[in-house]
């Protein structure tokens, strides 16, 4: 997003994927499987960041860094994440993620997805 200040905290690689959500892209790769890859990505959150809904063509496995987000899986009742805690989306399941610190949350997001289609998909 051209002309977004930086805030404190955020990676200086870090790309603006949506308002107050920084990414940065660490490697996307085939896998064994036939049609499938692998991308592993670092997420940064403002604590300004606004949740959205989306779903992904595959598993998310998330890793949280730092910080304590919070993460609404469809059908689930909320589960809030420290750094050092893990979850796992499944294929198609909608849902979000957002920061409730103080600062900056972070997560290692490892996408095992159909190779082809996009990795993040809106849900209005």
């Amino acid at each position: 997003m051209g002309g977004t200040v930086r805030p404190d905290g955020i990676s200086p690689t870090a790309v603006e994927a949506a308002p107050g959500l920084w990414r940065v892209d660490l490697q996307r790769q085939d896998l064994s499987v036939p049609g499938r890859e692998v991308v592993q990505t670092r997420v940064e959150f403002t604590p300004d960041s606004p949740p959205f809904t989306h779903f992904h063509p595959g598993e998310e496995i998330i890793y949280v860094l730092q910080g304590t987000l919070e993460y609404r899986l469809d059908g689930r009742p909320p589960v809030v994440c420290h750094a050092g805690d893990a979850l796992t989306v499944g294929y198609g399941v909608h849902h979000q993620a957002r920061n409730v610190g103080p600062g900056v949350a972070v997560e290692l997001a490892t996408y095992v997805v159909e190779k082809g289609k996009p990795l993040l998909t809106k849900v209005d």
